[in-house]
């Protein structure tokens, strides 16, 4: 993991100031790394750019380890976006009882307006769901692999 100065000096992230110097965003424990993987989870659903920004900001907000929600933003990433948004793109037709359309992504503004009124509602809502349910389920999974790790190293010292 970086080093907190590392971090608190970051130039996108200064926007933060004495924010960043909360103890309790950069240590890892049982209430910090599950909200993290929530945090960084939820984000990493989210078509926008610069989520890491968004993930700090969550961070602070939710006071959890900052360092983890900003990289797992990066679920998201060039090779697995397509995959992940038009996974989203599906499930929010399905949801909204739409067929699915043909379209072919172009890099440009004068596409992301045109498509925003025809692919945009399932594409956004598919992805809201899908955050909260990749969220939801990392938190879980996170706390309750502490819990038994715990319950674990309890029952060694026992022994």
């Amino acid at each position: 993991m970086p080093k907190p100065e590392t971090l608190q000096n970051h130039k996108h992230l200064q926007m933060f100031g004495k924010l960043l110097h909360k103890p309790n965003l950069w240590a890892l424990n049982r209430r910090s790394a599950p909200l993290a993987f929530a945090v960084g989870l939820f984000v990493a659903w989210i078509p926008m750019p610069f989520q890491m920004v968004l993930a700090a900001a969550l961070a602070i907000l939710f006071n959890c380890n900052l360092p983890v929600a900003v990289a797992l933003v990066w679920v998201t990433n060039p090779v697995t976006m397509p995959f992940m948004f038009y996974a989203a793109y599906l499930f929010g037709a399905k949801l909204l009882g739409h067929p699915p359309q043909e379209f072919a992504f172009e890099a440009s503004w004068q596409w992301i307006e045109a498509s925003l009124f025809t692919i945009g509602p399932p594409f956004l809502l598919g992805c809201l769901v899908f955050g909260i349910i990749f969220a939801a389920s990392g938190y879980f999974v996170v706390h309750n692999l502490w819990k038994y790790s715990i319950l674990f190293k309890w029952k060694n010292r026992a022994k």
